[in-house]
């Protein structure tokens, strides 16, 4: 699948372009949950796999917000629960997903499901925001390693105002190998300055690295839920729009998760 570079303090420029192609119509058809994500050995919880997508409107802006339950953090931590291996594996063939990649994406609705409950994210929308924004990981031939680092490294074009708003460097090249400019980065395409924000450490090693899979996924769930919840469609929404200011970014994420969330529970 082709990558869209998106990048979500440009997004609002390019709005006015972007709000021309097509978008999705009415309700899509429900379908089940998929089964839970955690081992057996812990407490079965179950998995909001399904999205909602309404008609199209101009949903507004939702500011992320900050807290002791959602702000960014570099420190382990605790796992939740490790993933099912045979879900795992079952729903990655079903859906086409990497089984690394996967496994991120439903590590970081586990882990978001512990700090905020009521934030209802499913690891559906984690994995379609993956797929628009890296092909989970393997944009430009890349390959995603066990170790959850794609090689080579998945960079942005430079954000240097040509053809793009105008980023000057904000990390002295750490996150995204330009001192001039900055570029979005890693498998979820994190800006420097907003993984400053949103940074997190989704593996526990002690290290929040927006170009590890597991920080980066894990930093989408609370960058999402830090906009509101995700119980219902308007919400769901407003928090992905949140992530990228773009209606027909919004419609692509629903489209992808819908499928994702309809192989898995077929597959």
């Amino acid at each position: 699948m082709g990558v869209r570079w998106s990048w979500r303090e440009v997004a609002l420029a390019l709005a006015a372009v972007a709000l021309l192609a097509v978008f999705l119509g009415g309700v899509l058809t429900h379908v089940e949950a998929a089964p839970s994500v955690l081992a057996a050995s812990v407490a079965e919880r179950s998995v909001d796999a399904f999205v909602e997508v309404p008609e199209r409107r101009d949903a507004e802006a939702v500011a992320p917000v900050t807290g002791d339950a959602v702000a960014a953090s570099s420190a382990p931590l605790a796992p939740v629960a490790s993933v099912d291996p045979v879900w795992l594996s079952r729903v990655s063939a079903a859906t086409g997903i990497p089984a690394r990649a996967l496994r991120a994406y439903a590590g970081a609705q586990l882990t978001i499901a512990a700090e905020q409950p009521s934030c209802g994210l499913g690891w559906n929308t984690v994995a379609a925001i993956g797929a628009i924004e890296s092909d989970h990981g393997r944009h430009g031939g890349a390959v995603l390693g066990e170790n959850g680092y794609p090689t080579p490294a998945i960079r942005g074009p430079s954000l240097d105002g040509d053809g793009v708003a105008a980023i000057a460097d904000t990390d002295g090249g750490r996150w995204d190998g330009d001192t001039l400019w900055n570029r979005a980065v890693g498998p979820m395409q994190f800006i420097p300055d907003t993984w400053d924000r949103w940074g997190a450490d989704g593996n526990g090693d002690g290290v929040a690295d927006p170009n590890q899979i597991d920080d980066a996924a894990l930093a989408t769930a609370r960058y999402l839920c830090g906009a509101g919840t995700m119980t219902d469609a308007a919400g769901w929404r407003a928090a992905v729009f949140a992530y990228n200011h773009l209606d027909v970014y919004v419609d692509d994420v629903a489209a992808a998760a819908n499928r994702y969330a309809a192989a898995a529970a077929a597959g």
